[in-house]
């Protein structure tokens, strides 16, 4: 018996957990839960804010998510369709940057914090309000999204009477049902939403509960095993052609050259972003080739696990092989694509969100 009851307090405990980690959605006919976010305008915005607007639609999206990003525009257009008409829009993004995994970005140059949004929003020149929630997440924790993008419609009396997906294709202009202007429109007209709830496709929601499984891959990365290769110029030939489906970004550098050193941990991070797309990073140590293991030292502590290199040959045939533009200063950086052709080069430092939009549009940012 002290068994079964320790076991059910064990059991009460879990579910708190997972209930407090994974909230349901707002039910149909409750009211808007309150909310004061900073956003990307540097402005406060309350729910007060919307009191005038006969329709309220409260949009939880973020950055990194292919499937947000898929929305973006469509969420431009609902304001620009419905502004005149009463309808106020606004977008939330619920999740904490804590508990995003290097990996789970691979279709995004941007993670999901504050400055991050700031960016995302002038690059995409959005059009209405884009809300910070992931320091606590709280406020999101009160709706109940299930995925990014999620949309909750509230009527003038700012009761929900439609919550889940914006429209039913995800992919651009594949779209056969449009969920929330259909909820929309019906409020506009007072009439019954038909269709009050649909199921949402996208991303999980990044919950500050998730922290841990975003801090285990930390564990994860440096378990990966470095080596360093010899590299010919025949051999540098053959990944100059690339004959295959990968994007290659290539960093040529050397252990003595400080910028090279200061920069590298942006472009491990990279490979740990894009890796699992057609994507590689590949990188070319200058070093003496009797150093090989001075460098492969460094790699090791770098934690990267990516194709790496040594030159075996003479630097200035290297030099001129690689690119007949480059005047041999290190460090040195190639992104090209898979055919061979040079998308990108940079003799010195990178500007790494630079290279991270590069990769990003080049790989596609949707399914």
């Amino acid at each position: 018996m002290k068994y079964l009851f320790s076991l059910l307090i064990f059991v009460f405990k879990l579910a708190t957990i997972a209930s407090a980690a994974d909230p349901q959605p707002l039910a149909i006919g409750s009211p808007a839960p309150d909310f004061n976010l900073r956003g990307v305008d540097g402005k406060s915005h309350r729910l007060s804010d919307f009191s005038s607007s006969s329709v309220l639609v409260v949009i939880f999206t973020c950055n990194h998510c292919p499937t947000a990003q898929a929305y973006e525009e469509r969420i431009k257009q609902l304001v620009t369709d419905y502004k005149s008409r009463g309808v106020a829009v606004v977008a939330i993004s619920p999740n904490d940057p804590q508990s995003i995994r290097l990996d789970e970005l691979g279709y995004t140059d941007l993670s999901d914090g504050f400055e991050e949004m700031k960016i995302r929003a002038k690059d995409k020149a959005f059009n209405f309000p884009y809300l910070y929630d992931g320091e606590n997440s709280q406020v999101s924790m009160k709706y109940g999204p299930q995925a990014t993008p999620h949309a909750f419609v509230f009527d003038k009396d700012r009761k929900l009477r439609y919550t889940g997906r914006i429209d039913d294709g995800e992919k651009p202009g594949t779209a056969k049902v449009h969920d929330t202007r259909n909820a929309i429109d019906a409020l506009l007209a007072n009439k019954p939403v038909t269709v009050e709830k649909t199921k949402t496709f996208g991303c999980s929601i990044k919950w500050p509960s998730k922290r841990d499984f975003a801090n285990a891959a930390t564990d994860e990365f440096a378990k990966e095993k470095v080596n360093i290769d010899e590299l010919t110029l025949d051999q540098l030939k053959a990944i100059l052609a690339n004959k295959t489906v990968n994007y290659r970004l290539i960093n040529v550098w050397a252990t003595w050259c400080g910028p090279c050193v200061a920069e590298f941990p942006e472009f491990v991070n990279m490979n740990r972003m894009y890796r699992n797309r057609e994507f590689e990073l590949i990188t070319i140590s200058l070093d003496d080739l009797q150093r090989k293991q001075n460098a492969l030292n460094f790699l090791t502590k770098k934690q990267a696990s990516s194709k790496n290199y040594i030159l075996n040959g003479d630097r200035y045939a290297f030099i001129e092989s690689l690119d007949k533009k480059w005047e041999g200063s290190l460090p040195y950086t190639m992104f090209i694509a898979p055919d061979g052709k040079i998308l990108y080069s940079k003799q010195g430092v990178i500007e790494p969100l630079e290279i991270k939009k590069l990769i990003a549009e080049s790989l596609g940012r949707i399914y």
